[in-house]
């Protein structure tokens, strides 16, 4: 059996570091004020992100975090998106979820990081 990978969680604005292994940007809208050039990402999995529907509820409020967990969740039962990251998960040693929002503890990657674990 393969060692179980590391799935770690970073803002895309912050420097890559050699630690991050592969880099996968988990946002469906491009990072604000960010090239695309000066982005270190391996990949970009637009629809592993959440809906805009979803997005535009949630609108980034802790205070609705457990709820916004649940309905991605749903979103991503059975995907293809969400085989995909899995599929990248067990194919890296280590593998950093990449997003734009301010908050470090409620957004999408932190729901990802605890579906990959």
């Amino acid at each position: 059996m393969a060692p179980k990978s590391a799935v770690r969680i970073k803002r895309v604005y912050d420097d890559p570091a050699k630690a991050d292994g592969h880099r996968v940007l988990v946002d469906r809208v491009w990072p604000r004020g960010l090239s695309k050039a000066d982005a270190a990402y391996d990949e970009w999995l637009k629809d592993v992100g959440p809906s805009t529907d979803l997005r535009r509820w949630f609108g980034h409020d802790p205070e609705r975090f457990t709820e916004f967990a649940e309905r991605y969740r749903a979103e991503l039962d059975g995907s293809d998106a969400l085989a995909r990251l899995r599929a990248i998960r067990d194919e890296h040693r280590v593998v950093t979820l990449l997003f734009g929002a301010r908050d470090t503890e409620h957004n999408q990657a932190v729901v990802l990081r605890d579906l990959l674990g």
